[in-house]
């Protein structure tokens, strides 16, 4: 039809399956494992329903001081949005615009070619080596601006400060986004670095370490120039994007630190005893420092493996992509998840 010829069409991002059956074992979304902290359960319950009426406040300013005062910053140092998609969508809009290839690596967060081409932006993907680590030369030419994730998804596999610092040094002439959203899995930030880059932009989310996937709150990091420009943006676009209950969500969670490093210490080590029950198994896999492992076996298929262990009510994540397609991302559930999945695989593996 005629009306067809100006729809803006786009291949859009495909999320991990949502399965609606009982009793199994999710291994696919990279979710935490285990439930939000309590004080969260405390602060709906004395949440003051009636407010629901009234919109919420679109500066979200409890959320974003509550992060400011966490991470020791001034609030104007902080955005936030609805989960860290909807940040890095924001940021794309906002940043990329000088009509000059943007870059981030082939083998990276698979978001963000759809946003590029939802928003007309023209990139180019760096291939990764073969350890699926960065060339940091491949980002010293000309470009639109930087993004990838640090660790990396899907791979785990996480880069040096000093040598995302060169990048961003090489490119101070337009927006570098470093993606966090793995970590406090065992990961060293760039935070720090905002203070020496005003063009520097860290992007995380309460879906992965703080158990909030189901509530959606992603925040940022930068110099106040950057914070101030993506706000712009976002009163242009949806003032009231935050909704009340999830601003009081979100605030109880960052009070509740105890909990939270508890809930980190328990990933890794659960994370660490089944890279070497999978090594001896026979996968191999580069070193993770998220809440998932990469996993490819020595000879059996990727493919094989996923298919069979959804048969058993355990979903894993599987990429039919070039270079990936014989890897596995393994979430780290519970001890008793991931030993339900290694028994299925010493089954399947014979």
């Amino acid at each position: 039809m005629k009306w067809e010829e100006n729809v803006r069409k786009v291949i859009p991002y495909v999320p991990g399956e949502q399965p609606k059956k009982a009793d199994i074992v999710k291994l696919n979304t990279n979710e935490c494992p285990y439930p939000p902290s309590p004080m969260i359960q405390k602060a709906m319950e004395a949440f003051p329903y009636e407010s629901l009426r009234r919109y919420p406040d679109p500066q979200a300013t409890r959320l974003v001081t509550a992060l400011a005062d966490n991470y020791g910053l001034e609030p104007e140092n902080v955005f936030v949005g609805v989960g860290s998609d909807d940040v890095l969508a924001m940021a794309f809009l906002t940043f990329f615009n000088s009509g000059k290839k943007i870059l981030f690596p082939d083998i990276t967060y698979s978001f963000y070619d759809v946003w590029a081409d939802l928003f007309r932006i023209p990139y180019k993907c760096k291939p990764l080596d073969e350890e699926f680590r960065i060339r940091k030369e491949d980002y010293f030419e000309e470009n639109g601006g930087v993004i990838f994730p640090n660790p990396n998804a899907p791979t785990g596999v996480e880069e040096s400060v000093e040598m995302i610092e060169e990048i961003i040094r090489k490119n101070q002439d337009v927006v570098v986004i470093i993606d966090e959203a793995y970590i406090d899995f065992g990961g060293k930030s760039v935070l720090p670095l905002i203070h020496k880059y005003e063009n520097l932009l860290v992007v995380r989310t309460f879906s992965k370490s703080r158990a909030l996937a189901g509530v959606r709150i992603g925040y940022a990091f930068g110099s106040q120039k950057l914070i101030k420009y993506l706000n712009d943006a976002k009163f242009s676009f949806n003032s009231y994007t935050m909704n009340s209950a999830t601003i009081e969500m979100g605030c109880a969670c960052l009070q509740d630190k105890t909990y939270f490093q508890e809930t980190v210490e328990k990933i890794i080590a659960t994370r660490e005893r089944v890279k070497q029950e999978l090594s001896e198994l026979g996968f191999v896999f580069p070193d993770s420092k998220a809440n998932f492992i990469f996993a490819k076996h020595k000879t059996a298929k990727a493919k094989n493996i996923f298919e069979a262990a959804k048969q058993e009510g355990i979903y894993v994540r599987y990429f039919n992509k070039p270079r990936i397609d014989d890897y596995l991302r393994i979430s780290i559930g519970t001890d008793e998840e991931m030993d339900r999945l290694l028994a299925f695989l010493k089954r399947y593996l014979g």
